[in-house]
Parts: structure tokens; sequence; C-alpha cells
């Protein structure tokens, strides 16, 4: 064997273990009063199958194997929460160098009903794009997918909900899928016009008018990118792919902000999304970039818990180190423990 060789069939065994580890979850049934979606397994993006339906909610999340755990627990919390299970449809995006056939075994094993579609990202896409920031984590290629939906699904696929992999959901998806756009804003999600929007770009931003003029007439404010409700035909017809490239371009060139994928989206978009209640991303549950401080929940309802940040909750589970919020993301952990003792 070769050092690749061996490297594989580690993988390979690596990918069995954790097959076998996923509990399967409880199949979750549609309400009576649910819209009744067909869905034709033939010709999954056939114009009459729930691959397309816009009655159907559309849930973008990222698939990997460091975040396997997360995703599958996003999963079970969507369905568990909502109303209409059954009219959910997943479209995870995965790098194009992962073992699909792996994930997609994982996800059906745990999953049986599931509607969902994996579509691989070229990570080469952007990976000439991507600049160093504070965090290692932070430069995976996969970060910058969700720049990247409109071209990765389906064109019948209208509107979509984009969630980060380290998330829960206590409330329905459905609410949150139908948030208005108005007449023309290509996405919604929660802004936090308090946070200091200044912090988010360097003073060689801020300092050459050409660039920071991009903020003018614009009354921008931080928001959070791990949960988006997003019109893809609005994206597409306005080509935002290539306007966010662009601002990773000029990165390259003078380092004008630290963090990974957000900047690109705050640069295009703040001031001109549409607000959503903070219930829908109670956020930085994982601490800071540096530390991993343990954090509480901010003031009022919450319908979304998120753990943004350094800190996740299956690492800090594993570790017998959580922190108290983590006991509210434990539930949705679909590992399967090595012993269940019987009550």
């Amino acid at each position: 064997f070769n050092v690749f060789a061996i490297a594989a069939v580690i993988a390979t065994v690596t990918a069995a273990t954790v097959t076998l580890q996923l509990k399967e979850a409880p199949q979750f049934y549609n309400s009576p009063d649910c819209p009744s979606i067909t869905n034709t397994e033939d010709d999954p993006n056939g114009e009459s199958s729930i691959f397309c339906s816009d009655q159907a909610v559309h849930v973008a999340v990222t698939l990997d194997s460091a975040y396997i755990r997360g995703s599958m627990a996003v999963i079970l919390s969507v369905l568990q929460h909502s109303s209409c299970p059954q009219n959910i449809v997943f479209h995870f995006v995965t790098s194009a160098a992962a073992n699909v056939s792996f994930l997609h075994a994982t996800i059906s094993s745990s999953f049986p009903y599931l509607n969902f579609q994996i579509y691989p990202f070229d990570d080469a896409s952007v990976s000439r794009l991507i600049s160093t920031s504070i965090r290692s984590a932070l430069d995976c290629p996969l970060n910058y997918a969700r720049s990247y939906l409109a071209n990765l699904l389906p064109l019948c696929v209208t509107r979509v909900v984009y969630l980060d992999s380290d998330l829960i959901l206590v409330d329905d998806i459905a609410k949150l899928a139908a948030t208005p756009l108005g007449d023309n804003s290509v996405l919604a999600a929660p802004q936090y016009c308090n946070a200091n929007f200044t912090s988010y770009f360097t003073t060689t931003f801020w300092s050459n008018p050409s660039l920071s003029l991009t903020f003018a007439n614009r009354k921008p404010c931080y928001f959070n990118t791990g949960v988006m409700v997003m019109d893809l035909d609005r994206w597409r017809n306005g080509d935002y792919t290539t306007k966010i490239e662009e601002w990773m371009e000029i990165q390259k060139q003078m380092r004008i902000y630290e963090l990974g994928s957000l900047p690109p989206f705050l640069l295009v978009f703040a001031g001109n999304i549409v607000p959503v209640d903070h219930r829908w991303n109670q956020h930085g549950l994982g601490g800071d970039n540096f530390r991993g401080l343990c954090r509480n929940l901010h003031p009022g309802p919450v319908s979304l818990l998120h753990w943004s940040g350094k800190g996740k909750p299956w690492a800090r589970l594993d570790a017998n180190r959580p922190c108290p919020l983590d006991a509210l993301w434990a539930p949705y952990d679909l590992l399967q423990t090595p012993f269940v003792l019987d009550s």
C-alpha cells in the first residue's frame, strides 16, 4: 500500500463507522390541512415534482464529514417542529471532493423518507478567491457555497431558506420561509443595527472613498448569514454571485476585512435586506472566535438557536465540557451512544 491507499482505507472505515453510529430518526407526518404535493421520484427535477413545488419549503444546508452531526440535528429539528414535514425539501451542498455516496447513505439511513438532493460544489471555483481570516475554519471553501446556491440548485427552485449546520429550530420553519420579501429584496435575515458595523472592515476600507462609498444612501446593519431567506430568481437576475466575487477579488489585493464569507455579503446586501425577528437567529452560542466563552440567550422569544462562533455543541459534549445551552442541542443529536440502559 502507498500512503494514499492507506488513507483511502482509513477514510472508508471511518465513514462506515459514522454510518453505524447514527440512529434512525422518527418519521414525521403532515397535519391534515397541509397541501398535497406530488413527489415523482423518477424525475426529481420535473415541474410536477415536490423538488420544484412552490408549495414546498425548500431548505439548503451544507454537508461535510466534520459537521455531519450538526447537519443531522438541523434536519431533525426542522422536521420535528414542522406542521407539514412531508412538504419540506432539503438541498444539501457538499464539496465535490467529498464521498457523496457515503453522505447520501448516511442521510437515508437516519431519514429514510426525507425529500433531499445533494449538489457537489466545486471548491476550486471559489478557493482562488479566499483570503485567510482570523479562524482557519472560516476559510473552508464550503463556507462560501451559500453565495452559489442560485447556480447550484435547479432553476425551478425560486425561494430557499439557507441554514448553517450548527443550529436547531424550535419553531415551524414554514413561518420563516413565508417572510415577505417585498417588491425587490433578494434576501431576508435577522439584522442587528446596534452592532458596531465599522468593525467588520479594516481602516484600509474606510479610508478609501471609492470603497466606503458603496454604503452611501444605505443604512447598513450587521446580519448573520447563517440564517437567510433567499429569492433565487432575483439573485440570478441580479447576478449577485458575481458582485460578491468582485469584492473578494478586491480583498485579495488590499485586505479590506478580516472575517471569511460574511463581509462580502454585507458589502453587497447590508442596508437592503428585509429584517426578520431576532427570534429566528439566537446566534453567538458558540462563543467568540478566540476564547470560546459560553454565551447566554439574548432577551426575547426563541425560534432558532445558533452555535455560531468557535465552540460547537457536539465537540463540547464529547469533551465533557458543555456550556449550559448545549443541553438544548443534545436531544437532536443522532449519534448512537455505545451503551443504552433500559429503564
